[in-house]
């Protein structure tokens, strides 16, 4: 099968992949695997940076790939490293050159195969998440072509990771909006109860809440929602510490001269 029609059937599976609750580890581990068939590469792998900034290993295509890997992160030298901290390209034609700054991870890869290594960038608008690590067994340069390939698959793996994150982020804050909401209609209606059997206005019931929460260490949610529940009678809640609860007062308030 023509190289072409490999690359566009790969680009048409990666796609398959992205829906709404895809799997980044299983869109991931697909990306390496037809990097392997696709480019002709003896083992590839990614790493994607964890919300502290450090890396951690995503995907690999044999398990040769996954320890070199891992030892690339634990000896804190190597291709993907250098081409996440740059956001470029990083590549080196032979690995027994000693010349590319990594003489502990160079000698790794010798020992697991591996002769030379191209790292591309996983990057959108400036923004680095990793790095994909393309290795091969024999010396020399990647093909312009290759590379071109290679780097398609991680923008759209790249591109694909972020929507998802964002997705993610938007849910969150529209969940915790929802919660916020909820919240205070719970405490709305704690209050509402509290007021008519104790006779206060709504702001008296609202400090006896909180004082009972603040001197018995509770969150005002849970207070309110033992009262709306049953569990925390109104009599029990302890008001006598705001000197402001009292009755309401049907008086109305001075005019000034």
């Amino acid at each position: 099968m023509h190289k072409e029609t490999l690359l566009a059937r790969t680009l048409v599976k990666l796609a398959d992949t992205l829906v709404d609750d895809f799997d980044v580890v299983e869109l991931l581990t697909l990306l390496t695997d037809r990097c392997v068939d696709v480019l002709g590469v003896a083992a590839a792998g990614i790493m994607l940076a964890a919300a502290e900034g450090d890396l951690r290993v995503m995907a690999s295509s044999s398990e040769a790939m996954r320890v070199l890997e891992l030892f690339e992160i634990q000896a804190q030298e190597g291709p993907c490293l250098d081409c996440y901290g740059t956001g470029a390209p990083v590549a080196n034609p032979d690995l027994a050159g000693g010349d590319h700054g990594w003489p502990r991870f160079g000698a790794e890869a010798i020992a697991a195969g591996f002769r030379s290594v191209s790292a591309l960038p996983m990057v959108l608008r400036g923004r680095v998440i990793g790095a994909l690590n393309l290795f091969r067994v024999e010396p020399g340069e990647m093909a312009n072509v290759d590379l071109e390939s290679a780097q398609a698959f991680a923008d759209v793996a790249t591109i694909a990771i972020l929507q998802h994150r964002a997705a993610a982020e938007a849910q969150a804050l529209n969940d915790q909006l929802n919660q916020a909401l909820n919240t205070r209609i719970v405490i709305e209606q704690a209050k509402g109860m509290v007021a008519e059997r104790q006779g206060l206005d709504m702001e008296q019931a609202f400090g006896v809440l909180r004082n009972h929460a603040r001197s018995h260490n509770l969150r005002l949610t849970d207070v309110a929602t033992g009262v709306i529940g049953g569990t925390l009678a109104v009599a029990d809640l302890d008001r006598a510490r705001w000197p402001q609860a009292g009755r309401r007062s049907n008086r109305a308030p001075k005019r000034s001269s």
